[in-house]
């Protein structure tokens, strides 16, 4: 019988880290890091072991790993995200994939499934087909009610307990993209884009103080081009509830080699510049919501 759990009865399929007291209204999200592709899987797809991690948010975990020691908690996945997407809706599944109908609650015509990027993909990137064949419809059953429902309940819960305790809450959700994305008639390189679901997701401030501080430090920012958010962001990002969510997406070509999976020389130094804009982050909507003070307990 098919369970998503005995593929992960190694390593859990997704962690939260967090120092020994959580002290700032923040949450930190890392979806798409996971690095453990378990054997099951591999003996299923097409592709060969680099392949199948085009599509990987490589260590972007570990890039926001400073937010932990300021008093935040971090949800990381460690599934692949060609094996499972939970910033997709639970059941965002495309029917060329599966032998059996789909349930009627299926969403079956988003862009998303429509791009073979559905909550268990289709592709990775490059448009590279994972699956040799159609999949037993209990597949995805299983790695949705195993894994996508838990990490939601997960993150939910997180959201909420800080709510409780800081009267507001920011969830950041974290991302990496190709360093090959370019943006508009210019073709800037951007180093990072923000998204705030073109303001639906998060406060006008907290936006621009996200914006500002990653322009302070000298990178190139874009703001909701290409990626202005994902389900996650949309979902749970309600600021008129005091819940505010970002998508911040890191440019690959800063910190690994895209070809190799290597972190390059480059990493530690982002890694720092993301601590510090995590602190100060902090602390800016901290004065502009004037909520329980974020020093250390």
């Amino acid at each position: 019988m098919i369970s998503a759990l005995d593929d992960f009865a190694a390593v859990a399929p997704f962690e939260v880290r967090s120092g020994a007291t959580q002290s700032a209204p923040f949450v930190f999200n890392s979806p798409h890091s996971g690095r453990y592709y378990p054997q099951r899987f591999l003996s299923m797809v097409r592709l060969d072991a680099n392949a199948i991690r085009r599509s990987e948010d490589s260590f972007v975990d570990e890039l926001f790993a400073g937010a932990t020691m300021l008093g935040a908690p971090l949800l990381a996945a460690n599934f692949p995200r060609s094996y499972l997407d939970v910033n997709r809706e639970p059941w965002e599944l495309d029917p060329r994939m599966f032998i059996e109908p789909l349930p009627s609650f299926a969403n079956i015509r988003s862009a998303r499934v429509a791009g073979g990027l559905g909550t268990v993909p289709k592709l990775v990137g490059e448009g590279l087909d994972i699956y040799p064949s159609r999949l037993p419809l209990a597949e995805a059953v299983e790695r949705i009610e195993g894994i996508y429902k838990p990490y939601h309940t997960t993150l939910k819960r997180l959201l909420v307990e800080t709510q409780m305790r800081f009267g507001t809450v920011v969830l950041i959700d974290c991302h990496s993209m190709p360093a090959s994305i370019r943006i508009g008639e210019t073709g800037m390189r951007p180093d990072f884009i923000v998204g705030d679901r073109f303001g639906v997701s998060a406060s006008r401030a907290l936006t621009e103080n996200a914006i500002g501080l990653l322009l302070s430090m000298g990178y190139r920012v874009a703001h909701n081009k290409p990626y202005a958010g994902g389900f996650i962001t949309e979902h749970y990002g309600r600021p008129a509830r005091n819940r505010h969510a970002l998508q911040i997406e890191v440019n690959r070509g800063l910190y690994m080699n895209e070809r190799t999976f290597q972190k390059s020389d480059g990493f530690d130094a982002l890694a720092d510049d993301l601590t510090r804009f995590c602190s100060d982050l902090m602390e800016l909507q901290h004065q502009d919501t004037g909520e329980t003070p974020l020093a250390a307990e």
